[in-house]
């Protein structure tokens, strides 16, 4: 998600804001307008996760590989803090709305709070439940809890920068290998919910796909001289991941629900993994001052994009509440949806401005920084291996 301290790089602004108008139409047809309002993007909206994810796993992998490359040590109490000062308090509010207002919040039985409030809420998460979609939120918190201590730990064993690509590998791997498993077992249909219950929903197989996010956090802050040359040729990069995404989209457009098939292997069990690497290439894109995706400038975007999580929490509700309630009024499908998509906006962004500013300046005032003024040995000695 977005970091309102770092200079603004119209590129990740763009991308965030694919994200979650890409979330919202799948969210549209499947929760409101139960037809795909937005053509094919309707379909294959929920890719906007995906997305989110690589864009989660770049920011806090350089975040924390930028304070390792400095030689600095990472305050495991400072980084959480600022992370539940980033994401929680927006959280807890929509949460208390769907507690404390059910029926108002879409009428429907939520998990038990203790779910929501560890961020085990996905763990066997059965479809059509209230406030569902925190099972994302779940995955990344849980990302944000066990990453950086994952990171210390390799930095006390010590060793060459290859083995944490060879861990990014074989994590990578397992996922592939689990949902493979699952399909397997399972079959192709969608066995009563189970194939979103076990695979969709699943940490385990969905974890991998913060990897190229953070592999592209290691290129920057690791691999100097290469990281250079590929910045230099950006609108290659660009058009490698355009061609990467838009490929993965038509596939998954095709070939991952197939009607009258069932989920097909190769989407259920490679098509997390592959997606989110034509992602991470064009995040790669984003961050290269020679690509246009840098250099563009979308009006709107960058606010859209500070907005973004806060959209994300709210705009189910809003946008079943505001369509129930215009259902009957006789207008143009157009004029209604554009009415459902201003109402979520300004959830959003009240969301934001309410709640999500003020936590954000406590978060700056109390906890500016992750990383402590000591140089860490660990740190040093990892920089001086991937030199080599």
């Amino acid at each position: 998600m977005s970091e309102t301290e770092i200079r603004r790089l119209h590129g990740l602004d763009t991308l965030r804001s694919a994200a979650i108008i890409l979330v919202f139409m799948y969210h549209y047809r499947v929760f409101v307008s139960h037809e795909p309002t937005f053509g094919w993007a309707s379909t294959v909206g929920w890719v906007g996760v995906d997305l989110f994810f690589v864009l989660s796993g770049y920011l806090i992998g350089n975040q924390i590989f930028a304070g390792i490359a400095a030689g600095r040590q990472l305050s495991i109490g400072s980084f959480y803090a600022r992370r539940f000062l980033r994401t929680l308090p927006d959280y807890y509010v929509v949460l208390a709305l769907y507690f404390l207002f059910p029926a108002v919040m879409g009428g429907k039985t939520p998990p038990p709070l203790w779910r929501f409030l560890t961020f085990t809420q996905n763990w066997g998460l059965v479809p059509g439940t209230a406030f569902s979609h925190a099972w994302s939120l779940c995955i990344e918190e849980q990302f944000y809890l066990l990453f950086p201590l994952l990171v210390l730990g390799m930095l006390r064993v010590g060793g060459p920068i290859r083995r944490a690509w060879v861990l990014l590998g074989l994590v990578i791997a397992c996922a592939v290998v689990l949902r493979s498993l699952f399909w397997f077992q399972e079959g192709r249909d969608d066995f009563g919910g189970s194939y979103y219950t076990d695979v969709y929903y699943s940490s385990l197989c969905r974890f991998d796909e913060f990897l190229p996010g953070i592999a592209v956090a290691m290129l920057k802050n690791f691999h100097g001289a290469l990281w250079q040359r590929l910045m230099r040729r950006g609108n290659i990069i660009l058009t490698l991941g355009a061609v990467l995404v838009t490929a993965f989209l038509w596939l998954n457009f095709n070939y991952y629900d197939i009607e009258g098939y069932g989920y097909g292997f190769f989407m259920s069990a490679f098509g997390y993994s592959l997606q989110a690497v034509g992602f991470a290439v064009l995040v790669l894109a984003a961050l290269s001052p020679s690509s246009l995706l840098y250099r563009l400038r979308i009006p709107g975007a960058a606010q859209l994009a500070a907005w973004s999580y806060a959209i994300y929490l709210s705009h189910k509700a809003i946008a079943v509440i505001v369509y129930k309630s215009l259902e009957k009024s006789g207008l143009p499908q157009a004029l209604t949806l554009l009415i459902v998509v201003a109402a979520c906006m300004l959830g959003g962004w009240l969301l934001y401005r309410l709640v999500e500013t003020p936590f954000m300046r406590i978060r700056s005032r109390y906890f500016p920084g992750s990383f402590s003024g000591g140089a860490s040995e660990p740190a040093v000695r990892l920089l001086a291996q991937a030199a080599r």
